[in-house]
């Protein structure tokens, strides 16, 4: 695909087939994202990648855990609520998820279904976890690097013909994560990505979010 359809092509996936990524492709996609720019170079992502069974019993455990830890525990907590254009936004892609997921509002229980999907990883056959080391004072700034570095890596994952999600619910259970790949205390988990081969049959994948307008964006000057 040319760039411009790639960039349009990537979007929230939330349904997936059990067909795992082949080891080549994978390689290959992650080779590609390691390109990503960062700060100084410094490159400060570290990602582990899951894959079958590994995959499912982080799936297992992770669902066992948010059934019962509805706030769980995340290395980097949510301050704040969006307002305005901000909150605008969210609201649509949430009741956009739910109507294609055919969840009314008011079902409280079918909205806590929707919830615990993304535990589930949404049936992908693969999740890859991205972490930051706590040695940085400038966590913001590291933020932006993994941003780029994650973006950069569902770009390649869509050249590929790989659907992704990226989700920071999963991060919510970090000491989780970290005991079961056995990963130090400071490495803090900053997001999940679950990927894999899209399910054309399950209909919350047909959900296309709009974008703003360049003039509410945007600022040109000359």
């Amino acid at each position: 695909m040319e760039f411009n359809q790639v960039v349009r092509a990537r979007h929230s996936f939330r349904g997936f087939l059990p067909q795992q990524v082949d080891k080549e492709t994978l390689e290959a996609v992650f080779e590609t994202a390691n390109w990503a720019p960062s700060n100084c170079n410094v490159q400060p992502w570290h990602v582990h990648v899951l894959s079958g069974a590994a995959c499912d019993r982080m799936r297992e455990k992770m669902v066992a855990r948010a059934s019962v830890d509805t706030a769980g525990n995340p290395d980097f907590p949510w301050q704040g609520k969006f307002t305005g254009d901000y909150k605008s936004r969210q609201i649509c892609s949430a009741v956009g998820l739910w109507e294609h997921q055919g969840v009314t509002r008011d079902d409280h229980k079918k909205r806590a279904w929707s919830w615990m999907r993304n535990f589930q990883f949404f049936d992908a056959p693969h999740i890859a976890f991205i972490f930051v080391t706590d040695e940085f004072p400038e966590l913001v700034r590291l933020a932006g690097d993994v941003g780029m570095y994650s973006q950069t890596l569902m770009l390649a994952m869509a050249d590929a013909g790989i659907g992704s999600c990226p989700q920071t619910s999963v991060s919510c259970f970090p000491d989780l994560v970290r005991e079961e790949l056995g990963i130090e205390s400071n490495f803090k988990l900053l997001l999940g990505l679950s990927f894999g081969y899209v399910d054309e049959s399950d209909n919350a994948n047909n959900l296309r979010t709009e974008r703003d307008s360049l003039e509410k964006t945007t600022t040109f000057y000359s």
